[in-house]
Parts: structure tokens; C-alpha cells; sequence
């Protein structure tokens, strides 16, 4: 199974991140993702990766540019005071709505804006709970909001781009002690950050003073991780290293492991949640559908069924991680009419998979590969190859025979 491993020592950032998922790309990969971020017509916004050196180790570091200017003190939050008569309400900020409106209209794959909205929504649900005030409330200052964009989004098109099946992060260094904000003094985590590290396994050292895992960076690794722990048995394809800001007594970076899990993989555990709906549109069943794929549901489908009274009505099944469970249960009871939810615990049996690329004369193909119980088998990535296929003019059938 290709797996993607994040070694957390020092925290994480948005641009740590960005980095060391950079730094596992070829040379003409890493291109090809810069001209892409280059290219969403983010006024004032230009990005660029540099090589860095962190305790003699040699990594790279994701360079956002705002106005000429790297931003360094930013997060996504403005942490300046919610009273909106206060005069540092005089500077810019922007809404989530407005946010949104800004993802929406970049030149990227539907997938990749989804993860980016994902991301915000998470930060804004804990600065919500840190300040006590609704989500519509929580503005973004304009110019942290322009380099923390550019940084999430760099990281969801690159976990796109990368496509691991599993994604295992490893027990997070939150930093030590206080940092000082707008609001004053505020303890290592800060609240956000802190709200959005529950349920994740983090430590600290008092050694690394200082925040290490911004709000920022503890978003993206929530919404793209599969598990957390420690590094799996592994053949190692590929290493990057994402480095930061700050010099400590150790590297500070994020080191970024990409290959195949090698762990025995006929026992998977898999969350199985069932409900049964008869009160519902196919539109209202539609939009839970995309709600809770948003959510990180790995399968959801509709079965038609019958119920008491010869009513025909729908099965809504859905497939997840076991430590997505509540979160799921949440979304089904918010975006569905039912009362309740079955769901068990199931062993599941799945073939160990890879991934290869495939170089065509119009592009480039993903092509999956599955192995075991004496089987091989293996498919093109539809996305890619209707991509080549809607730009050339040509059917899937044609691509297809080219990357044969």
C-alpha cells in the first residue's frame, strides 16, 4: 500500500509541510507544482522553493512571497481583538465566505478545492471555540490570510498529487512554554491550536521553547491523516525534508517518508454505518452524499429498499476509518432525517496495492497496481486519463491504447 509518513519532531507548519512534500517530487515535478500555485491569480502572491540547511541537514523550504515580502509571523487566524469598533479593525480582513469565493475560482481540480475549504473550516471551527463566537464571525487578516492560503493549498494539491492510500503521522512536538499575540501571553499550544491537536497524540520538550505546531499546520495534518503512530515496517522510495523559520538545537523540519507499508494487510478494520430513510429527496440524499465524503467517509452508497408498510425508501450505508466514526455519526445525523445509526466494527480483506506512473506524449497516468492471494491486476486513474482525453479532443479508449 503506498503510504506517506510524516515525522513530526519539530511540529509542523504549513510551509514545513509544503516543503518536504516538495522535496519528494522530481526536479520537473516540483516545477510543474510551482508554476500551478504561480498560476491561481492570487494578486500579489508568487512562491518558490529553496534549499535549506537545518543541523547539516540539507532539506527544502517553501518561500511565499506577498507583495515581495515573506511573511513570517502569520498564521491563518488574526489574532488582533473581535471587537469590530476597534481600530485594528481598520485593516483588511477577510470572512470565510470570502475565502471560499477565492478557492472556488482557482484553475484547480474540484478534489484539491474541497481539501483547501476542508482545512479552513477546521481552523475556523476552532478559533469558533476558542473565542467563544460563531464561525461566520471569525475573519482572517488579508495579508496571513494570502500566505496561509497559498500554503494549504500547496499542500492539498500536493497530497493530490502524491495520491498515498494511507497517510500515518507521528506523535506531534507542540513546542513549549508561551508566545506572545495580540491578546497578550498565551500558552504553548495556543487555544486553536490546541483544540484542533484533541484526540492526537503530542508531547512536548522544554528544550524546544517556542509555538512548533501552528493552528495552521495542526488543520492540514487533521484532515489528511489516516492514523497516527509510529513508522510502519516500510520500503522507503522516497525522503523530503520540509524545513522551517527557526534554528533550533535540532533540525527543525518535517521529514516526509513515501513508499510501501509493508505490514500484512488481510486484516484491515473498517467502520460500517447504516440507516434506514424514507422522508428524504434525491437531492437532500445527494448533498448528505457529498457532505459526507467531505467528511472522510472512504465509500458511501444508496440502496433501494422496502420498509413497513410497503414504503419504498433508501439504505444509506457508509464506509470509514474507525477514528472517523463520530465524526461521521455527527454528519449523518446533520445532513440526513434519521433518528438512528447501526454501525459495527468489520475485518475486511484487501490486496496489497502500489502505484506507478505511466508517461504519455499528452501527460502523465497514474496506474494502479493490486497484488496477492495469487492475483494481479491493474487500472489507469480515470481522472487522469479523462483529463488527457477532454484536452486532446480524444476518447478514453484512445488514451488509454497510447499508455499501453
Amino acid at each position: 500500500m503506498k503510504t506517506l509518513y510524516l515525522e513530526c519532531n519539530m511540529g509542523a507548519a504549513g510551509d514545513m509541510l509544503a516543503g518536504a512534500l516538495l522535496d519528494l517530487l522530481s526536479e520537473q515535478e516540483q516545477n510543474e507544482i510551482l508554476n500551478q500555485l504561480n498560476s491561481l491569480g492570487l494578486e500579489g502572491v508568487s512562491v518558490s522553493l529553496e534549499s535549506s540547511t537545518k543541523c547539516g541537514i540539507a532539506g527544502k523550504h517553501f518561500h511565499v512571497l506577498v507583495n515581495g515580502e515573506e511573511e513570517k509571523s502569520h498564521d491563518v487566524h488574526d489574532h488582533s481583538d473581535h471587537d469590530h469598533h476597534n481600530e485594528a479593525q481598520e485593516h483588511h480582513h477577510a470572512s470565510m465566505e470570502s475565502i471560499e469565493d477565492t478557492v472556488r475560482s482557482f484553475p484547480l481540480r474540484d478534489e484539491v478545492k474541497d481539501n483547501v475549504m476542508k482545512v479552513y473550516q477546521l481552523i475556523a471551527e476552532a478559533e469558533s471555540h476558542a473565542h467563544q463566537m460563531p464561525v461566520s464571525e471569525i475573519h482572517f487578516h488579508e495579508v496571513g490570510m494570502k500566505d496561509a492560503i497559498m500554503d494549504i493549498t500547496a499542500v492539498c494539491l500536493l497530497m493530490h498529487t502524491i495520491h498515498a492510500e494511507q497517510v500515518i503521522i507521528s506523535p506531534i512536538n507542540t513546542g513549549y512554554g508561551e508566545v506572545r499575540c495580540m491578546h497578550g501571553i498565551v500558552p504553548v499550544p495556543a487555544p486553536a491550536a490546541e483544540y484542533l491537536l484533541r484526540g492526537i497524540p503530542t508531547y512536548s520538550m522544554e528544550k524546544f521553547r517556542g509555538e512548533l505546531c501552528t493552528p495552521t499546520g495542526a488543520a492540514l495534518l487533521k484532515a489528511f491523516a489516516s492514523s497516527f503512530g509510529s513508522r510502519p515496517i516500510m520500503t522507503i522510495e522516497q525522503t523530503g525534508y520540509g524545513m522551517g523559520e527557526k534554528d533550533f538545537e535540532a533540525a527543525n523540519c518535517v521529514r516526509a517518508f513515501l513508499g510501501e507499508d509493508q505490514t500484512e494487510s488481510r486484516n484491515q478494520k473498517i467502520e460500517k454505518l447504516e440507516t434506514n430513510i424514507d422522508d428524504m429527496t434525491g437531492e437532500e440524499i445527494g448533498f448528505a452524499m457529498e457532505r459526507l465524503f467531505e467528511a472522510g467517509a472512504r465509500d458511501v452508497f444508496i440502496t433501494p429498499i422496502f420498509m413497513k408498510k410497503n414504503r419504498p425508501a433508501y439504505l444509506l450505508s457508509v464506509l470509514c476509518l474507525p477514528k472517523d466514526e463520530e465524526t461521521i455519526l455527527q454528519c449523518i445525523f446533520r445532513y440526513t432525517t434519521t433518528l438512528g445509526v447501526r454501525y459495527q466494527l468489520m475485518d475486511r480483506a484487501v490486496l496489497k496495492r502500489s502505484q506507478e506512473k505511466i508517461f504519455v506524449k499528452d501527460g502523465t497516468i497514474r496506474k494502479k497496481n493490486a497484488s496477492g492471494y495469487g492475483i494481479e491486476k491493474s487500472k489507469m486513474e480515470y481522472d487522469d486519463v479523462a483529463e488527457i482525453a477532454r484536452k486532446n479532443g480524444k476518447t478514453l479508449w484512445e488514451v488509454k491504447d497510447e499508455a499501453e
